[in-house]
């Protein structure tokens, strides 16, 4: 029996493992098993809480900041393994805060490894926020074809860590006659898959200094889901990269899990954007695996 925890971050919800010596093999049949809604637990991911010395992966984390501690190590429902996920390392930190394997204090910050590098998380007033480090338009903007539009779009291509293609639609009615059951179609398709995300602008756009955009995402290797947190920093970048100069740095991206924050600041290696947002662990079992 394998002990795990529940959470979610605006409903993007993750079943959290504890390993902390890397003593478990957890295949990509068993996390699709467990992330099954139907056949096991039910989630969009798996998030294995495992040191960074104790995974191959890890050395990179640590080489960038030795006090990574730990390494987050994400699984899509599939099971295919991920770089980031926004959300869930937001869930993670407060895992290892509220388990007492971490702790972050007012003013300081818990840098935490992934596969795309060194992440650092601090409190928020809304939960956690993560600096999620250096973004950059991708060199291609695929067109997107997807069930409930009538033709195809063009995407703006934003790599923050992890692939996206942010879709501009006209309004909340368009966005709400989206069929995302089947993934979205991207020509050309990029070599690795990317998440795709679906935006309509607020009325108005910005509301004292804050800029504000509604969000359904499609995630690869998952479907859709109820937020997404790297999709939700894509959105905010993409919508201020066509808003133009004078378009804020702060954004609240509404999506169908709830609301978070985005911000954009410069850095020595070019501007981060971080996102902010709740996170909430909702129960505990034991599972067997199969």
């Amino acid at each position: 029996m394998v002990a795990f925890t529940k959470g979610h971050g605006t409903g993007n919800d993750f079943i959290i493992i504890a390993d902390p010596d890397g003593q478990l093999e957890l295949t990509a049949e068993q996390v699709a098993v467990l992330c099954d809604r139907h056949f096991g637990i039910g989630a969009d991911g798996v998030l294995r809480v495992v040191r960074s010395s104790a995974i191959a992966e890890g050395a990179a984390a640590l080489a960038e900041e030795p006090d990574a501690e730990w390494f987050m190590d994400y699984r899509n429902a599939d099971g295919s393994v991920a770089e980031m996920c926004g959300n869930g390392i937001r869930v993670f930190a407060h895992y290892l805060v509220r388990s007492g394997l971490a702790d972050i204090e007012a003013g300081s910050t818990l840098s935490i490894g992934t596969r795309a590098g060194v992440r650092d998380v601090t409190r928020s007033v809304s939960g956690y926020q993560v600096d999620l480090g250096a973004w950059r338009l991708s060199r291609v903007d695929p067109l997107v074809r997807a069930d409930g539009l009538t033709v195809t779009r063009p995407g703006l291509g934003i790599d923050v860590g992890n692939p996206h293609v942010v879709v501009a639609l006209a309004s909340d009615a368009e966005l709400g006659l989206l069929e995302l059951t089947r993934t979205p179609e991207l020509e050309p398709a990029p070599a690795a898959g990317a998440n795709v995300e679906f935006v309509v602008p607020g009325e108005p756009l910005v509301r004292d200094g804050v800029g504000h955009v509604r969000m359904r995402v499609f995630e690869r290797g998952v479907g859709e889901t109820l937020s997404c947190g790297t999709g939700v920093a894509a959105t905010a970048l993409a919508v201020r990269y066509w808003a133009g100069a004078e378009a804020p740095d702060n954004w609240k991206v509404e999506v169908p899990g709830g609301t978070l924050g985005v911000r954009m600041f410069p850095a020595e290696d070019g501007e981060h954007v971080a996102l902010s947002g709740p996170a909430q662990l909702v129960y505990q079992g034991e599972v067997d695996l199969v």
